[in-house]
C-alpha cells in the first residue's frame, strides 16, 4: 500500500509503548492503553472515514472489554 500524504509515517502509524496497543476493535482500527485492571481503554481511532468519529462506541477514554480485542 502506497500512502500519498505530507505526513512522516509516525504520524500515521504512531509508536507504541509496552502499555499501547494497535488492535481491531468493533471492525476499526484504534490504539489502546492497558489499564490496571487489565481491560483497554480506548485512546484513539485511526480512520479515514469521517463518520466513524461520530459514532459513540469510539469516543476517547471508553473502556474496552477483552472480549472484543482482536490484535
Amino acid at each position: 500500500m502506497v500512502l500519498y500524504t505530507p505526513l512522516s509515517v509516525h504520524d500515521i502509524y504512531p509508536q507504541t509503548t509496552e502499555k499501547h496497543k494497535i488492535i481491531s476493535y468493533q471492525g476499526k482500527t484504534v490504539l489502546a492503553q492497558e489499564t490496571e485492571d487489565k481491560q483497554l481503554q480506548l485512546i484513539q481511532l485511526i480512520s479515514t472515514d469521517p463518520q466513524d468519529y461520530l459514532q459513540q462506541s469510539f469516543t476517547p477514554g471508553i473502556r474496552i472489554k477483552n472480549d472484543y480485542i482482536h490484535e
